[in-house]
């Protein structure tokens, strides 16, 4: 799953001058009421989806809670892709109306304009479209964003101490065999977004992801770097004990390894400021089940679903309209990590990086993640 944002995307974390609502398919003509896009996409049955981990910013409880309001299947493929496996599942099969094709997808904001260049989205927009920021949406509908969280240093203290509070911290021999990537950097936008984080603590900037390249060289020369990509299983088991993951995984992560005695130490990098990542939903141009798309769009940007993903430690596109319509619950604004001073790399930025990043990665660090 993937990342990005605008300078002005400052905007998601802080207060927003926002459209009102429009009202229910105003905007969507191929919808022309709930009740007959219902309709539609129960008799499609089935949305398939891709890349989405349960306990990724509450998936799961998303998951659930469509099938459950709506009674359709819900076909889930590949949960640990990365964002650019999801554009090349959808490039994969532009002509299989089969279940390996998928419906929607989920991914980096960096992605979201080649994709549509590449003629891979079609364009919806939802009933609370008004609630999205301009910045994180294509003014046509192709893409639009969903949620955003900053950068963490996660670790097992069961089998680490002493946890590292820095980037720089990653580079110390402490930290022998235990320093992982959770993604691949070629492919995966949280993984690329650590490596862009990187070079702002490195000399470089968000202008200069370069940087970032010469800082994970580094760890690797330090025989830090564990080429195996880090999930909550290779964490608990001690194979990455250290990582950088997207503050809601990492603190879903803890609560869930607490139950089973695990110590999971959650801690934004001192060393830069809260690194943000916004990620986008789009339909797939070649969607073989068109409505359950446009019904899941429906479902994930109402109170309903921008509520489930703040209770899986994310903030939500619609975050500043309906915290200013009181219809978020205080506790669940109360469990909130502090992302105050958080960085947004603009749109030209994050393509700028991501360049440099995926096509610099195997020469510049020369390790193969998998």
């Amino acid at each position: 799953m993937g990342l990005t944002r605008s300078t002005s995307l400052a905007l998601v974390g802080a207060a927003v001058l926002l459209v009102g609502s429009v009202p229910a398919f105003a905007q969507s003509p191929s919808a022309p009421s709930m009740d007959a896009l219902v309709a539609a996409a129960k008799a499609e049955g089935t949305l398939t989806t891709i890349a989405l981990p349960h306990d990724w910013c509450g998936y799961g409880a998303v998951i659930d809670g469509f099938k459950a309001k709506y009674g359709l299947a819900v076909n889930e493929l590949a949960p640990d892709a990365g964002s650019g496996d999801e554009i090349q599942a959808i490039i994969a099969n532009k002509d299989n109306p089969g279940p390996q094709a998928p419906d929607v997808v989920d991914v980096g904001l960096s992605f979201g304009p080649d994709a549509v260049a590449q003629g891979l989205l079609a364009p919806y927009k939802v009933a609370t479209w008004g609630d999205i920021p301009d910045s994180v949406k294509d003014a046509d509908g192709y893409w639009y964003g969903d949620y955003y969280g900053v950068l963490a240093l996660e670790t097992n203290k069961s089998i680490v101490a002493t946890p590292p509070t820095s980037f720089a911290d990653l580079t110390k021999a402490d930290y022998a065999n235990q320093v992982a990537l959770a993604g691949d950097p070629n492919v995966s936008n949280q993984a690329i977004s650590a490596v862009y984080a990187a070079a702002l603590a490195s000399g470089g900037s968000l202008d200069d992801a370069s940087k970032g390249l010469d800082f994970w060289k580094s760890v690797v020369t330090a025989g830090n770097f564990v080429p195996t990509i880090a999930n909550p299983g290779t964490i608990d088991q001690g194979a990455t004990p250290i990582t950088l993951r997207w503050s809601y995984n990492a603190l879903a992560h803890r609560d869930a390894a607490a139950a089973q005695g695990i110590e999971i130490d959650v801690t934004l990098p001192s060393d830069t400021p809260p690194f943000a990542g916004v990620y986008i939903q789009a339909i797939s141009a070649f969607a073989p089940h068109p409505n359950a798309a446009k019904l899941w769009m429906e479902y994930l940007y109402s109170d309903e679903g921008q509520n489930l993903w703040l209770n899986g430690y994310c903030y939500p596109a619609r975050f500043e309209a309906m915290k200013a319509a009181g219809t978020i619950p205080a506790e669940t604004l109360a469990k909130l990590p502090d992302a105050t001073g958080a960085v947004f790399p603009t749109l030209d930025q994050l393509a700028a990086a991501k360049k440099v990043i995926t096509e610099g990665w195997n020469t510049a660090v020369g390790v193969t993640v998998q």
